[in-house]
């Protein structure tokens, strides 16, 4: 069942392991997709693992970390029509990348489709992400014809593009780094006329991976997620979800820096500020409400 509508795209630092497990599997696949691994400056041997246990898988080595937009660099590689992401310690269940390559066929204004994501913990049977239920019952409004919930954002381990879109709207910014990323291109793509949609069809599994500074990511969650509101959101909703998050987040010093930093980075925001498009800011109002009552968004670690 060759597939080459498809090419899957992995970064990963210092999770040999996980990163071998996840690439078995994606061999695995019935769609034989082509894969491309970005290693942000690993150093625990993944780069050589990969080249030999995974010879025909093609790796990239920037030689620094380049957070997420190490995809932006595999995305150059990229000949397929869409790209896939996956995390070093997420994998698609087989067909699912087919079925995401059908979806996105027969629907051309979508660019970004979403799978229900199932978690993988030792002594549990697999569960859904609490994330999902989020994703299912989106109050994003949409189109009749749309074939699935809209969503206002995606999450890039288990989002398959449209790449020529993804391309044209710069990829991941790097000066959001990593953590909350997606959200500021989410919102630029859906400002070019563009879909995301949630596919309950489709399925990701996530075995969260122990290697993982839950305080670093917290703080540049915080971080991001301050300066998209102040990039892309109109002064009401920027005001109402900074004073959200600063009343919200735990008081402790990785909150103090992260609006620290995101306080130094008000210059160049407001140079860089494009408010949304009316049509995009609806959704994003729609989300205020989950996001404020969602446990799975809570910025703790």
């Amino acid at each position: 069942m060759f597939d080459d509508r498809v090419t899957v795209a992995v970064i990963t630092h210092n999770r040999r392991d996980e990163l071998l497990h996840t690439l078995d599997q994606l061999e695995a696949l019935p769609e034989r997709p082509r894969v491309i691994v970005v290693d942000n400056a690993s150093t625990d041997g993944t780069a050589a693992a990969v080249r030999r246990h995974h010879p025909d898988v093609r790796l990239l080595e920037p030689g620094r970390n380049l957070g997420a937009t190490g995809r932006n660099l595999a995305a150059r590689e990229v000949t397929t029509p869409y790209l896939a992401f996956c995390d070093d310690d997420t994998w698609w269940e087989p067909k699912s990348l087919a079925g995401a390559a059908d979806l996105l066929d027969a629907s051309p204004m979508v660019t970004a489709v979403t799978a229900r994501i199932l978690v993988h913990e030792a002594g549990r049977e697999p569960f859904e992400d609490p994330i999902v239920a989020e994703l299912r019952d989106s109050p994003v409004p949409r189109p009749e014809w749309l074939p699935g919930p809209a969503l206002g954002s995606f999450l890039a381990g288990a989002t398959v593009v449209r790449l020529e879109p993804f391309r044209a709207a710069g990829g991941f910014s790097p000066r959001l780094w990593l953590g909350g990323e997606e959200e500021l291109l989410a919102v630029d793509l859906a400002a070019d006329g563009w879909w995301l949609v949630y596919a309950e069809e489709l399925t990701i599994h996530h075995r969260p991976s122990p290697a993982r500074d839950a305080t670093l990511r917290r703080r540049h969650g915080i971080r991001n997620t301050l300066w998209f509101t102040w990039l892309r959101r109109p002064l009401g909703p920027a005001v109402r979800r900074t004073a959200f998050l600063a009343t919200s987040v735990p008081r402790d010093r990785t909150s103090l820096l992260a609006f620290a930093e995101a306080a130094a980075g008000v210059p160049w925001v407001l140079r860089e500020r494009r408010p949304a498009p009316e049509w995009v800011e609806r959704g994003l109002r729609a989300l205020e409400a989950p996001q404020r009552a969602s446990g799975a968004r809570s910025y703790v670690g």
